[in-house]
């Protein structure tokens, strides 16, 4: 009796702190300047969006926004608003999570759609625990009225979490192959150098020589800084900022310092691009230095597991005799 009281106790104060946190989520803060100028850069570049598309002429709806918006399915109309609303809220209470937005540009993932897939998991998680339990139930596994609420809890939260580990295991291995083609580009640039080049031309002329994914977003950062003012080693700095690859920053603050000197560019991209060929080789050889492990201690218990089919009959025999 007093177990169930305890029980209940609990399950309800954990109840009334789950509402009391949400209620303090939901309701407005004290913004603060960070979160402030976010929001308003947020409602700037919405504004720009919608004068953009109104400008823009449609031959498959000529009568307006409204009927294609009534041809769209209901159930990405209220995703796209669900993610909105939660991408507000975030601004509001300053929640910046830089490095999983960084992994979503970097995937080309929108925000707003990743916010509203974690609420769609962890809403199929609250029905997904209940319905184990139920299965459970009518195999004569359990009987508690408290096991369904915890279960709802944990598939809940651990679906909301789901999208955040993959997105950081795809973003991993796209910012590794991203940096391997930092490291050639950087080498295609130093030897523009050397033809003679200027440095505006060379990066230029090297993000051009293909149309890989990750020289496409070069390219595109390259175009942008024509457009905005700013310099191609400023525009390759912010391209690293918003992807999240360090070796992109460093280069556009060394780039910065020795812009004037043909020379020491060429010498520091070289250098550079040796020492990311030397980082990767090293991790290369450390992952391949893991896997020999894991393989030699997988043949240790095959071999054990050997050992023990082969002693167990007569250790049974000594046994019974």
């Amino acid at each position: 009796m007093n177990s169930e009281i305890t029980t209940a106790v609990l399950v309800g104060a954990l109840f009334g702190l789950g509402v009391y946190a949400l209620i303090r989520a939901l309701l407005p803060g004290r913004r603060g300047p960070v979160s402030t100028v976010a929001r308003v850069d947020a409602l700037r570049a919405r504004g720009s969006a919608g004068v953009t598309f109104a400008h823009q002429p449609s031959a498959t709806a000529p009568a307006g926004s409204a009927e294609g918006k009534s041809r769209a399915p209901l159930l990405a109309d209220v995703r796209e608003r669900t993610g909105e609303r939660l991408a507000e809220l975030y601004v509001q209470r300053g929640w910046e999570l830089r490095s999983l937005r960084a992994d979503l540009a970097l995937l080309d993932r929108a925000w707003e759609s990743f916010l509203a897939t974690k609420v769609v998991l962890a809403a199929a998680g609250l029905f997904f625990g209940p319905f184990l339990f139920s299965m459970a139930w009518m195999l004569g596994v359990g009987a508690s009225p408290v096991i369904p609420v915890w279960l709802a809890l944990a598939f809940a939260a651990g679906f909301f979490f789901l999208p955040d580990l993959e997105v950081r295991r795809d973003a991993k291995a796209r910012r590794r192959d991203f940096r391997r083609v930092v490291a050639a580009y950087l080498d295609l640039v130093a030897m523009s150098l050397a033809g003679g080049r200027g440095l505006p031309e060379a990066l230029k002329a090297a993000a051009e020589v293909s149309d890989g994914w990750a020289l496409r977003r070069i390219q595109s950062a390259l175009a942008d800084a024509r457009i905005t003012g700013l310099t191609q080693w400023q525009a390759l700095g912010r391209l690293g900022d918003e992807v999240g690859v360090d070796e992109l920053k460093d280069l556009s603050t060394s780039l910065a310092l020795v812009a004037d000197d043909g020379a020491k560019v060429r010498a520091s991209l070289s250098a550079r691009a040796e020492t990311m060929r030397h980082r990767e080789l090293a991790e290369i050889e450390g992952s391949a230095g893991e896997k020999s492990q894991s393989m030699l201690i997988a043949q240790l218990l095959l071999c054990m597991g050997f050992l023990i089919f082969l002693i167990f009959p007569a250790g049974m025999r000594v046994f019974q005799a």
